[in-house]
């Protein structure tokens, strides 16, 4: 099994990269993380990342308390930004299904998260509730980064407007609704070698008329994924293995 992967400080790590075979210090939940719940010790492999793109490998040499570890760095590595960048626009879905939205995405590899309030939307995101739904989205988006072994998390955008995606796509080197009546097979659509991809995934009641006119004319194509309709929390990981696959980012 690969090492398990933990967050970082960014300066420590930039600091470790500058001086391979420094030692970094992980603590207060991380490190409890790391020692209390995946009980780490002395002599075992360990990645740290800031979540950004810098990694480094390194082996546990001591563990103090309940919350603190050291790590000896071994190797540092950057991975550069992936192009063409995958960015999934994600209608808010009901109950807990945005989180396993999330999760899915992340685990395969979207580069981005954009929430979304379409008019057919049941669930809304208002005040207080609305900033602990988007917390829970980042936070699952941070978890599955690590769970993953990713060393760059998605971005999780704030919960963006009809409008707002319609700039997301108008800027996009590909936009792409998912739409079961769309008029293109998503697997022979032609991508773009750099620049962005943008999907847009409806909610359980659809994407209306009118959000569908206002993606078109911001220059977005109707695609779809097969045959059968998927649900709005799975859409977008079936679309991004898709592309991934398509783009050669998973070669």
């Amino acid at each position: 099994m690969t090492a398990p992967v933990f967050l970082a400080d960014t300066a420590q790590l930039a600091d470790a990269a500058g001086r391979e075979g420094g030692t970094v210090v992980l603590e207060g939940p991380e490190g409890r993380h790391a020692v209390s719940v995946r009980r780490l010790r002395p002599g075992e492999e360990i990645v740290l990342t800031d979540g950004a793109g810098t990694g480094a490998h390194g082996t546990v040499t001591a563990v103090s308390g309940k919350d603190r570890l050291e790590v000896a760095v071994t190797s540092v590595r950057t991975e550069t930004e992936p192009r063409p960048r995958i960015t999934v626009v994600q209608a808010l879905p009901k109950g807990d299904r945005g989180e396993l939205a999330v999760e899915t995405m992340t685990e395969t590899g979207a580069d981005a998260i954009v929430p979304w309030a379409a008019s057919r939307c049941v669930t809304q995101w208002k005040g207080e509730r609305g900033l602990k739904s988007l917390a829970k989205w980042r936070s699952t988006a941070r978890e599955a980064g690590k769970q993953s072994r990713r060393l760059r998390f998605p971005d999780v955008a704030e919960l963006a407007t009809t409008s707002q995606v319609g700039e997301l796509l108008r800027e996009a080197a590909l936009g792409v609704v998912l739409h079961e009546e769309g008029d293109l097979p998503l697997a022979t659509a032609e991508l773009p070698s750099d620049g962005g991809i943008v999907l847009v995934v409806g909610p359980e009641g659809g994407v209306s008329p009118q959000e569908l006119t206002a993606f078109t004319e911001a220059g977005a194509r109707t695609c779809r994924l097969g045959p059968s309709v998927l649900r709005t929390s799975t859409a977008g990981t079936a679309a991004t293995a898709l592309l991934l696959g398509r783009t050669g980012r998973w070669d």
